[in-house]
């Protein structure tokens, strides 16, 4: 039985990983349609149906699709995930960042929350590198075409995956365990054992999770705007980086620095409860 502390480093997609909306590399086009024009007529129906954005874009893309007569199928959205572009260093972080954790006595465990569509995500070089995807996904028919949202992540429930991960309920259909009281030291992952990495506001839920619970905060950008300064300003992150993955560059130094603090604060406790239990036998 694996008795090494855990932690989970969470990612964002879209801009965070990958360069651009991964709707916009192959999935878009594949529709006959300009970038620009897809994102406006999903805004216009979130707008005029009063709609939430997620499933606005979900459902313009079932819509689209159909009056196109392009099946959409989730083995073409999983080849759509073969034109992702992603930042420098990304495609060899994780064994990287998972041999660092092994030398310093833990176990790393990666997990993408994003808005996205969790098939595109399959369909990507990196899809066997996460523990788990949470990201929205259809439910298909007897023909394998999508019909419905079978999940839809929006910028505000993202903390409900946050939570899944802590206690080790990965199983979206699983709500019951997922609202079960539990006690600190039986949850999974600790929170303070908990990194996220995002690109902007849409993931400030979770970061201000982190810094409650005492997780870290990391943002990541393509270029340093104000926006991003707003957020290490106003204490939503505990760090803002270039979205440079490579090695001994500031992001791979400082998350290295935490996942060192986080194993050291993990033989601290113990230690700890070892002399406790020593002193109450």
């Amino acid at each position: 039985m694996n008795t090494k502390p855990i932690i989970a480093i969470m990612y964002d997609f879209d801009k965070t990983l990958c360069t651009k909306d991964m709707q916009n590399y192959r999935f878009i086009p594949s529709l006959k349609m300009e970038v620009g024009d897809f994102w406006s007529y999903t805004n216009e129906i979130q707008q005029s149906e009063h709609m939430d954005s997620v499933l606005a874009y979900m459902y313009a893309a079932i819509k689209l699709s159909k009056e196109r007569n392009i099946p959409l199928k989730r083995d073409r959205l999983e080849e759509n995930g073969k034109g992702i572009e992603f930042f420098k260093g990304v495609e060899e972080w994780f064994s990287r960042i998972n041999k660092f954790g092994e030398e310093n006595g833990v176990i790393i465990e990666h997990y993408v929350i994003s808005s996205g569509m969790k098939e595109i995500i399959d369909g990507t070089v990196i899809s066997g590198e996460f523990k788990n995807i949470f990201a929205c996904e259809y439910l298909y028919n007897d023909e394998g075409i999508a019909v419905w949202p079978k999940t839809a992540v929006n910028y505000t429930n993202k903390t409900q995956f946050v939570y899944r991960i802590n206690k080790g309920v990965l199983d979206v259909s699983n709500d019951v365990d997922l609202n079960r009281s539990m006690p600190d030291d039986s949850k999974r992952i600790p929170f303070q054992n908990m990194i996220y990495i995002g690109d902007g506001l849409s993931d400030v839920p979770c970061m201000k999770m982190m810094k409650s619970y005492g997780g870290k905060a990391i943002a990541v950008y393509q270029s340093l705007d104000d926006k991003v300064k707003e957020l290490l300003k106003k204490d939503r992150v505990d760090f803002i980086y270039p979205a440079d993955y490579s090695e001994g560059e500031g992001l791979d130094r400082t998350v290295k620095d935490i996942i060192r603090n986080m194993a050291i604060a993990d033989k601290l406790g113990e230690e700890y409860s070892r002399q406790m239990k020593a002193i109450d036998s």
